[in-house]
């Protein structure tokens, strides 16, 4: 790994953030840009912030050093920042849907981004046994201290979903995981290869109106998070050998105030 030049880093990065915010655009984008050859595996997010800016290519997800960084600084601070201050309640509305639609208990659950174990906590007395996964080692360490998890893994998750060889799991959640993910086909193949026929897959996902997604299947939103559109997504659960059993409309976390729209899915591997 080449050693980044942290000052020229700092130094390129401020300034691309100050022209997005006085709102020169071009100059943002190539302040970024520059970023970029400063530090090519993107800690920062700058391929992500240019998307969001709406040039250059959407990146088929953010990268993966940007992911880890984003996680790892913010981990002691993540559960009050999410719940109390943004309203985060997606783990919650997971276990009411299990409940109303009379799914479970389970055997075997994978939480895919577990983060600090939100979801593993909403679903523990449902589940028999709890895997859980994060790119993040200090979020995976906030996790550990909850004791909900038998088995916890630091990884990258399609990565892990492609190499696992563990028994297979009958439930895979991944709350707010999709906002880090453009192209879904990894991730759904990778679920479906480590599931039970008639497993159950869920997820959140973010979207935006329609006509500002148009006809894009995904797209980078202005908080520098991925919004699919909900036609892309049972499309592409459908190609990966999935039957949706339901899409809920849901309100996934409060930015600036505003309500961020979503959908909450549910669906089941074909046998």
């Amino acid at each position: 790994m080449t050693k980044i030049d942290e000052e020229a880093l700092a130094e390129a990065y401020n300034q691309a953030l100050a022209l997005e915010k006085a709102g020169d655009i071009d100059a943002a984008v190539a302040a970024y840009r520059q970023v970029l050859e400063i530090d090519p595996e993107d800690h920062g997010g700058a391929a992500v912030r240019i998307a969001a800016m709406g040039c250059g290519e959407t990146p088929p997800k953010a990268p993966d050093a940007y992911v880890e960084t984003l996680f790892d600084q913010h981990a002691e601070v993540f559960e009050d920042v999410l719940v109390e201050q943004l309203g985060y309640a997606v783990p919650m509305m997971v276990r009411q849907r299990l409940q109303a639609l009379k799914l479970g208990p389970f055997q075997r659950l994978l939480d895919l981004g577990c983060g600090t174990g939100l979801t593993g906590e909403a679903l523990a007395d449902m589940v028999e046994d709890m895997t859980g996964i994060d790119i993040s080692e200090n979020m995976v360490e906030l996790a550990h201290e909850k004791e909900l998890y038998e088995t916890l893994y630091v990884a990258e998750l399609e990565d892990f979903l492609e190499d696992n060889d563990d028994e297979p799991f009958d439930i895979v959640t991944a709350t707010d995981v999709l906002p880090y993910l453009g192209a879904l086909e990894p991730l759904f193949f990778g679920a479906a290869e480590n599931m039970t026929p008639g497993g159950l897959l869920i997820f959140s996902s973010e979207t935006l109106p329609a006509d500002v997604l148009g006809e894009r299947p995904y797209m980078v939103g202005p908080h520098q998070r991925f919004a699919h559109a909900e036609s892309y997504v049972r499309q592409r659960l459908d190609e990966t050998g999935f039957d949706v059993v339901e899409v809920t409309d849901i309100n996934v976390r409060m930015q600036d105030g505003n309500p961020t729209p979503g959908h909450l899915v549910i669906a089941r591997l074909r046998g």
